[in-house]
């Protein structure tokens, strides 16, 4: 059974890193759009068009990373409360200490993690 106090902080430190990090990358996308549209370029024929595309584009992908990950670790905080953090949704058996220390999010054990489910 693993220390669930210990993931709990860590989850806990984790939540606030990514919370802290969505309002950042959310103005880094505003910023982006407002240099879009205050200059004239074409962005397709512009070089320097296609360098705001593609921070608009880097900086939406990582929000929607980070936005995902922090669902994922509020989802293992509820585990822990409900009490099944550390058992895999899938077959039920415990995950091994040192997946959760990998990925203290994970609700799969190695054995489920590959199965489509990017965990």
């Amino acid at each position: 059974m693993p220390d669930v106090e210990r993931f709990r902080v860590l989850l806990e430190q984790e939540r606030e890193r990514r919370s802290a990090l969505l309002p950042a990358l959310r103005a880094d996308i505003a910023a982006a759009n407002s240099a879009r549209q205050d200059s004239n370029v074409d962005d397709e024929h512009d070089p320097e068009g296609a360098t705001i595309a593609f921070e608009l584009s880097q900086a939406s992908a990582l929000l929607k990373q980070s936005s995902a990950g922090l669902d994922q670790v509020e989802a293992a905080l509820a585990r822990i409360g409900d009490g099944t953090y550390g058992i895999c949704a899938v077959c039920g058996e415990p995950i091994a200490e040192g997946r959760l220390e990998a990925r203290p999010w994970t609700p799969y054990c190695i054995r489920h993690a590959g199965a489509g489910r990017g965990q």
